[in-house]
């Protein structure tokens, strides 16, 4: 078992800044990648960005150049640093990791983005 908790959602304004935290516990040793997702109103789940286990990374078109996704192993912690951020990024953002065989989810926080 894996448990992920999320922070550092909130309200900005258009063109500001938000920094998210993960942080993995549990039987964290088997797990193969980390990733972010979210999910609008009335829209799917997506995926935001995604950091396997050999520093492999994988964004959305959408987020290319504004997100950046990372980790710190000695935390047991992965970033989601979001910049110039826009209204049509407003969504709950999850927390997931993969350990082979099965997805992990965290409770999700609600990023905002308006003026």
């Amino acid at each position: 078992q894996v448990q992920l908790v999320e922070s550092g959602g909130g309200l900005v304004q258009p063109g500001g800044s938000l920094r998210l935290s993960c942080a993995a516990s549990g039987s964290i040793f088997g797990i193969d990648s980390m990733a972010w997702y979210r999910q609008a109103p009335g829209k799917e789940r997506e995926l935001v960005a995604r950091l396997t286990s050999s520093g492999t990374t994988t964004y959305a078109d959408s987020v290319k150049g504004r997100f950046t996704i990372s980790r710190d192993n000695a935390k047991n912690t992965v970033y989601l640093q979001m910049n110039r951020l826009k209204p049509e990024d407003t969504a709950v953002y999850y927390c997931n990791c993969w350990v082979p065989g099965r997805n992990y989810w965290g409770q999700g926080t609600q990023v905002t983005v308006s003026s």
